[in-house]
């Protein structure tokens, strides 16, 4: 047990760290408390979820009639959620960075899918929940502004990538970035004095100078680096967390998920489907041969282009012909998620899923999130071309499918839950 000085005046907070073995010191638990002058209202926690691709995180999030919030429940023993300390009754405000208390339940489970393998939780103890919502708290307040690592591409000119390295004399992986105002860095979103995490994908934590700058020239004309800002590195510093890419703000990426909403014409969509082979060695769906002048060329698409999700649902482990179906659930729209190739390359190369980083629209913004397919609707649609391999399944590192499940509790209260 270790004592530090709290966030703010001379309060006491208590940070309980936890070794596991199988993850390492770089990702414990925290449990965050202090006194809060009679309120009622504790501190929000943070944890690093982080599990195998053959696990789940080992918690369900309901919403249930009569309780308000987003509510952790069904913790399982031993998983990796009961590990880090997460409680039956925590309320959760905020998933990688972005405040989730105002969100509709569905765009929640999808956020947390769509993490992968590692998602950043941040909670509130359900009797705290409870009396801050009571006192009208505004719930985003208890919370900082920015918690996210930057991913950052750079370009490098006649000046070079416009940023230069110092760190202190005899140490490994400690590398404060100094920034070229209006350089290559600068403009790819490189805070000055930010901290560098990882260098194309890998971490420079056992990194020498020399070593460091031996990959930078290793790195041709780009590079791509994980960076933090000293506020952000402290964050994550007091509370003993790890900073991954996987938590990253990627808005100033070049490399984008593209949103493709189209209605059916008289005379179809307009493209073409098709398995084949991708860059990471698996095997993915296609949109080829795409007509000029009808809706899908219209709402953007490219052929070339491969389909991460249909209607707001990953197409994580189908096959061809149960995309095909999911495309059809539609009678005459459908929503697609797409990814350019040289985008695709991108994020295999730093072995990310890019539906990590999809950023979708509020609602409140007047803008619409993808919905979860309607299990209606005739089977209307564009011819479809089956590769050689035929129907072959493909998996990648992000959103599985979404299941909702209804039920009765006390045969009066009905809930949402989702398992993860």
């Amino acid at each position: 047990m270790k004592q530090t000085k709290g966030l703010e005046g001379d309060k006491m907070s208590i940070i309980k760290f936890e070794f596991d073995p199988k993850v390492g010191i770089d990702n414990p638990a925290l449990t965050l408390t202090e006194d809060t002058d009679g309120e009622g209202v504790g501190e929000p926690r943070f944890y690093l979820l982080t599990k195998e691709s053959t696990e789940t995180f080992g918690f369900c999030l309901h919403e249930e009639l009569g309780c308000q919030g987003h509510i952790i429940r069904q913790i399982e023993l031993g998983g990796v959620a009961q590990r880090r300390g997460l409680q039956d009754g925590d309320r959760l405000l905020q998933v990688n960075g972005h405040f989730v208390d105002h969100m509709d339940h569905l765009r929640v489970v999808q956020k947390i899918k769509s993490s992968g393998n590692q998602v950043l939780l941040a909670v509130l103890d359900g009797d705290s929940y409870e009396a801050a919502k009571s006192l009208g708290r505004d719930l985003s307040q208890l919370l900082p502004d920015d918690i996210r690592p930057r991913l950052c591409h750079i370009m490098r000119d006649k000046s070079g990538f416009g940023f230069t390295v110092s760190c202190p004399e005899g140490t490994k992986g400690t590398f404060q970035l100094s920034v070229l105002q209006d350089g290559p860095a600068d403009r790819a979103g490189v805070p000055p004095g930010s901290w560098l995490l990882e260098l194309n994908g890998d971490s420079v934590k056992s990194y020498s100078h020399t070593q460091l700058t031996k990959k930078l020239k290793q790195s041709g004309n780009r590079v791509t680096l994980l960076v933090a800002s000293s506020a952000v590195e402290e964050f994550y510093r007091l509370r003993g967390l790890r900073v991954t890419a996987a938590l990253a703000d990627t808005s100033r990426l070049p490399f984008k998920v593209r949103e493709l909403h189209l209605v059916k014409g008289p005379a179809g969509y307009g493209f073409l489907l098709k398995e084949d082979d991708c860059s990471s060695g698996g095997v993915g769906q296609f949109l080829w041969e795409v007509d000029a002048g009808l809706p899908a060329e219209r709402a953007g698409m490219k052929e070339g282009d491969r389909v991460l999700a249909v209607n707001g649902e990953s197409i994580e482990g189908l096959d061809h012909e149960q995309t095909v179906h999911r495309i059809r659930a539609r009678e005459d729209e459908v929503t697609l998620l797409v990814i350019d190739p040289a985008s695709d390359e991108f994020y295999h190369s730093i072995g990310l899923s890019p539906l990590q980083f999809f950023k979708d629209s509020d609602p409140a913004s007047g803008s619409c999130t993808p919905s979860l397919p309607s299990r209606s609707g005739s089977p209307v649609l564009c011819d479809v071309e089956v590769g050689p391999k035929g129907p072959v399944s493909w998996l990648m590192a992000a959103a599985n499918s979404i299941e909702i499940i209804q039920s009765q509790r006390h045969e009066e209260q009905t809930k949402l839950c989702q398992a993860f």
